[in-house]
């Protein structure tokens, strides 16, 4: 991870293929572009890869959940339960439906705790969106108990986790609906770019139609076509998907590098004896885009994080104090720093923040680091990781 580490001669053939056809937008244009129509054929090997019925694309991850919760129904005053530990994007696309995200505490997966879901559960819980980060998944079998015992949709955010399985499906076809994100850093990119999965036909057709301003998208007429619902522009370009083409096809290729990466740092860790690793789920298979471990205390990841930089160890993630992926540094949130007014509804819904700990995240993420694994690394340039890694660490537990 990421994908653009290998990027080449297949994307740039389909890239190529868009710009001498001409026509750089997903919809409309028929006679003109002559049967290349690149967003569709990305959607539809999506399809086929992440075993799903359909696959909405959109301009980016953050606009897929978004767009997967309108096609929900998910708006005005719904509480979306969601973890401490994402991305800033996971608030942000809730909010603006103008939801409350509900954060909760996560467990050692890295993902949402399944208790401290149902102990958030209230007569507003619409949703529970499980983020599957650094590479695995969530405990989806208890959640998926947990939203039927409640009749919740659940909502998965696999934008990190491109690649892995539960119980034998991709990650992103278990939910109602599943996000992707396609941008620059992730296991695939398309450059910017996100998609919708799901298996109910209501669900796609909301999505079809919504992330581009309510079309129905019916006949081959543009002008033509009527608005059944509001909407907005969530479009993804014909180059974009033409890049995302091409590295979807290489997934496989891309999971395997990163597998074999990821299994020479573990193993040389685990002679380690104070380091443990993330719980992975029974029946779940990683992306392995990630190796994320655990040392005995605050202090210690703290310092090996240093360590490992100096080392000219890079990429290896401490996110107890990262303002981009963890609720201690999300101030604009607790303190709702916004440029448009907020709802009533809204701001009382999240007055919880302003007192709320989540003192068993900050248990995890404070004694995690998350190594990324990158496509890049030679043979050698994997065991000289491996072999620095363990010598910081080493002497950093000293």
């Amino acid at each position: 991870m990421p994908g653009f580490e290998l990027f080449g001669d297949k994307e740039r053939n389909e890239l190529n293929d868009v710009l001498d056809n001409g026509v750089l937008m997903r919809y409309g244009f028929d006679g003109m572009r002559k049967g290349h129509w690149k967003a569709k054929a990305l959607e539809t090997e999506l399809e086929n890869q992440l075993q799903v019925k359909h696959a909405q694309l959109v301009s980016s991850g953050t606009a897929a959940v978004s767009v997967a919760m309108a096609s929900a129904g998910i708006g005005a005053g719904d509480e979306v339960i969601m973890p401490t530990f994402t991305f800033v994007a996971s608030f942000e696309a809730i909010m603006m439906l103008g939801a409350i995200p509900i954060l909760v505490d996560i467990d050692d997966t890295l993902t949402l705790c399944p208790e401290a879901v149902e102990n958030a559960i209230t007569s507003k819980t619409k949703a529970v969106m499980p983020v599957h980060m650094c590479g695995s998944m969530a405990n989806l079998e208890a959640l998926q108990a947990i939203c039927k015992k409640h009749n919740l949709i659940l909502i998965e955010d696999s934008s990190q986790a491109t690649g892995a399985t539960y119980k034998g499906k991709p990650l992103g076809s278990i939910g109602d609906l599943g996000c992707l994100s396609l941008d620059f850093v992730k296991i695939i990119t398309a450059g910017e770019g996100g998609a919708v999965l799901t298996n109910n036909e209501t669900y796609y057709k909301h999505a079809d139609h919504y992330s581009d301003h309510g079309h129905d998208h019916v006949g081959n007429d543009r002008g033509a076509e009527t608005h059944p619902f509001l909407g907005y522009n969530f479009r993804i370009s014909e180059l974009h998907a033409a890049v995302g083409l091409a590295q979807l096809r290489r997934l496989e290729e891309f999971v395997a590098i990163q597998k074999r990466n990821y299994i020479v740092l573990r193993d040389a860790l685990s002679q380690i004896p104070e380091v443990t690793f993330r719980t992975v789920p029974e029946g779940g298979i990683e992306s392995y885009s990630f190796l994320s471990f655990f040392l005995p205390d605050l202090e210690i990841a703290r310092i090996a994080s240093t360590s490992l930089k100096e080392n000219g160890i890079d990429a290896c993630f401490h996110y107890y104090d990262n303002s981009w992926h963890y609720i201690r540094k999300w101030e604009h949130l607790t303190e709702l720093k916004t440029l448009y007014p907020i709802s009533t509804e809204v701001k009382d819904g999240l007055k919880y923040l302003q007192t709320k700990t989540f003192k068993q995240s900050d248990h995890y993420i404070g004694r995690n680091i998350s190594c990324l694994i990158k496509l890049s690394w030679t043979e050698d340039e994997v065991k000289q990781r491996a072999e620095k890694m363990v010598h910081v660490i080493t002497l950093t537990l000293k």
